[in-house]
């Protein structure tokens, strides 16, 4: 029997459970897609706290139900009922931001998540933690009552026309070199620091005088100002900074990194100009006045007088790390203002006076939460959208030329504050464990769609969580959440019906260099509560993480092996993956092929939003995952394709995917292709040479692929962020 015919439908005689068999590919990449575009809206349980390549609950859905049911079961049937799976366990060796776990309990079957990283690990304990809203809104008013009003006491402005004093939402920041000859020179590529997301239908921008520093109003497009201010006449398009150099007055050029200070510390900046909330709602831009500097000061005095809890580690080196310590970025503190680490340390100390730890520990995650928002790596996005451009939006620790300094507390008009996380992120994730909902479309009378809704199909999440292998088996629906090396589980051989999961990528991120930024603020509150809080860094050296392919196989083989072990022989592992390069895949079929297991099916899936900030400048942007299903080698009997059949495979599910509306680069055509001859080679015992030149006649035979790895933007020669 051909790929073709197992992908589109036909039922191998061999198969064990309806993921070997047809998978609604199509349908659930439609509701995927829609899924992606506010996934923290959708799926908001998986979204209390940062996680990296987080990927979308219905995909999983799927996955679960096909994993845990019989051939022959028509998952999309089966995908908006509601199931009672009792006694059948599912296991995420690598469980991330808890996706598996979420989607495994939602249809009745015990869950057991486990991840190295600490970080993880603290995010998806309190993503299930069953608390009511009227305790977290009892937790969170008496943060407010106590802490709120002194935290907002440094983000205030005298509004120039009333004389009131008025809060500000977001202060600008540029990052200034000192040239030899002393000019001091700020590193903007142009005078306009605020626009609209779509500017030519709302032209007026905010733009900053370069000689004054006061604050115009024009189109964003303009080219010759003359400043109301001081008369200077200027071109806002052209700013000192151009690329990895900057121009002073008299025209001499310097590279950016000659002029970073030589004391070791991070470049210096200049707050040059603020949004504020005026008393009837409106915003306004203001300049930086002498009364706001004098604030700033303030909190700088306060900062070296108080005793508060603030991160005291290094930042270490890495492939994530390196670009930020190249500007002298070393120690996690540095990453922020004497501002925030005021106001950030103070709401710290606070919460953790909460006597109720499930109620601190809601708190602290809010907080760590808090931190992507609220530091010198933020930018500004622009007016019409969410403003805030958080740390991670390139998965890369980029330091930023014009950093936007968030309101640590926030308004009711603010975006990424503590406040305003506490509603849209905290909140909502409750809610979600209480009625947790699908996303479904609606049709009219021809079939054709006619919007979305949400709709429940599960009974509310409440498996009780459990400690050991022991309580897991003695209940009805149990939830287990580990932290170690999934190599070395303590779990029973042949007791897990399915293995869900999402490994790491080989290559581009490492999960514990970004994670570190959060544990440096998470640990030293936590290290007397969980051993696995008191380390040095939440990296690991069991983790599965490594540039060399090779290695990462290696590394990975031995997690597959511990999971194949655990795994009953006729349960199914599956995983999603894509990887734009052949070493990518051919390092996830030697892991496969090490750990005693073979691919028995490949179904392609929307995985991604393409608009995401971390595709937009990658060459090829991957959208596709593929879901592949293994077996354990004994019981995967099965037909494998010839490899010149691939082709036609690729050309079936491509046409398919295209005619449901879904956009197919290049790069999503090769990670078919690349899946369906994993399924080719199942039953071979090829080396990671051989089976890599089979997939680089497999990208030849499919069409070009490209870009720079798993979706990551091409960073050679990256110095600093632009605004």
């Amino acid at each position: 029997m051909s790929a073709i015919a197992d992908t589109i439908g036909f039922t191998s005689p061999a198969a064990a459970t309806a993921l070997e068999c047809d998978f609604p590919l199509v349908e659930i990449s439609q509701i995927a897609e829609q899924e992606s575009w506010r996934k923290e809206i959708n799926r908001p349980i998986y979204h209390i706290h940062k996680w990296w390549a987080t990927r979308l609950g219905s995909v999983f859905r799927g996955i679960v139900l096909g994993a845990l049911s019989q051939p022959g079961t028509d998952i999309w049937a089966q995908f908006y009922k509601t199931h009672d799976l009792a006694g059948k366990v599912v296991l995420d060796p690598f469980m991330g931001s808890g996706t598996t776990l979420g989607e495994a309990v939602k249809v009745g079957a015990k869950a057991i998540g486990c991840d190295i990283n600490p970080v993880s690990t603290f995010l998806v304990r309190q993503a299930f933690t069953p608390v009511s809203e009227a305790e977290l809104r009892t937790a969170f008013e008496r943060l407010e009552r106590n802490v709120a009003p002194e935290i907002r006491h440094y983000y205030q402005t005298r509004d120039p026309l009333t004389g009131e004093l008025i809060q500000v939402l977001y202060y600008f920041w540029v990052k200034t070199v000192t040239t030899p000859e002393g000019e001091v020179v700020p590193l903007l590529s142009r005078y306009v620091f605020s626009q609209d997301a779509y500017p030519k239908k709302k032209p007026r921008a905010q733009i900053v005088c370069p000689s004054c520093w006061g604050v115009l109003e024009d189109r964003y497009d303009a080219t010759d100002l003359h400043c109301q201010h001081c008369g200077h006449e200027f071109n806002p398009q052209k700013g000192p900074a151009a690329g990895q150099y900057v121009t002073t007055k008299s025209g001499q050029r310097y590279r950016i990194k000659e002029l970073l200070p030589k004391d070791g510390m991070p470049p210096a900046h200049r707050m040059y100009a603020m949004m504020a909330l005026r008393a009837d709602g409106s915003k306004v831009y203001l300049p930086v006045r002498d009364e706001d500097l004098a604030l700033y000061v303030e909190a700088q005095k306060r900062l070296a007088t108080e005793v508060l809890p603030l991160p005291e580690t290094s930042v270490r080196s890495g492939h994530n790390t390196d670009q930020a310590r190249g500007y002298n970025y070393t120690q996690w503190r540095e990453f922020f203002n004497a501002r925030q680490l005021l106001c950030l340390g103070l709401l710290l100390r606070e919460i953790l006076t909460i006597d109720e730890l499930d109620i601190q520990e809601q708190m602290l995650c809010l907080f760590s939460s808090t931190l992507e928002f609220n530091n010198l790596f933020c930018s500004f996005k622009g007016e019409g959208t969410g403003a805030v451009r958080h740390m991670f939006s390139n998965h890369i620790l980029k330091p930023e030329r014009t950093p936007l300094e968030n309101s640590v507390w926030g308004t009711d008009k603010s975006s990424g504050t503590f406040s305003t996380l506490f509603e849209s992120r905290l909140l909502r994730a409750k809610r979600y464990l209480n009625e947790p909902f699908e996303i479904a479309f609606d049709h009219d009378q021809d079939g054709n769609r006619a919007g979305s809704r949400k709709t429940v199909a599960s009974h509310p999440i409440c498996a009780r969580r459990v400690e050991t292998w022991q309580e897991l088996a003695a209940s009805d629906y149990g939830l287990m959440i580990l932290n170690g090396d999934s190599s070395k589980l303590p779990i029973p051989t042949g007791s897990v019906d399915a293995v869900v999961t999402d490994p790491p990528y080989f290559d581009f991120v490492h999960y514990s260099e970004l994670s570190d930024f959060f544990f440096a603020w998470l640990s030293p509150a936590l290290r007397q509560r969980y051993p696995w809080m008191a380390r040095e860094d939440s990296s690991d050296q069991g983790e599965v993480q490594h540039k060399d392919p090779r290695v990462f196989a290696r590394q990975l083989a031995s997690v597959f092996t511990e999971a194949c072990r655990v795994l009953k022989d006729d349960g199914v592992l599956a995983f999603s993956f894509h990887h734009s390069r052949a070493e990518g895949w051919a390092a996830i079929y030697e892991a496969i092929n090490k750990a005693g297991l073979a691919v028995v099916a490949a179904h392609p899936v929307h995985a991604e939003l393409r608009a995401a900030s971390p595709k937009t400048t990658a060459k090829d942007p991957i959208s596709l995952d593929a879901i592949l299903v293994c077996r354990k080698k004994a019981f995967a009997q099965h037909q494998s394709p010839a490899l010149q059949d691939v082709r036609q495979t690729v050309d079936t599910l491509v046409a398919r995917l295209q005619t449901a509306g879904l956009r197919i680069s290049a790069g999503d055509r090769f990670v078919i292709g690349a899946a369906q001859t994993l399924i080719a080679r199942a039953a071979d015992d090829l080396g990671f040479e051989e089976i890599k030149i089979d997939l680089e006649e497999i990208r030849l035979l499919v069409g070009p692929g490209g870009g720079n790895g798993d979706n990551e933007p091409d960073t050679t020669g990256v110095e600093l962020a632009t605004v």
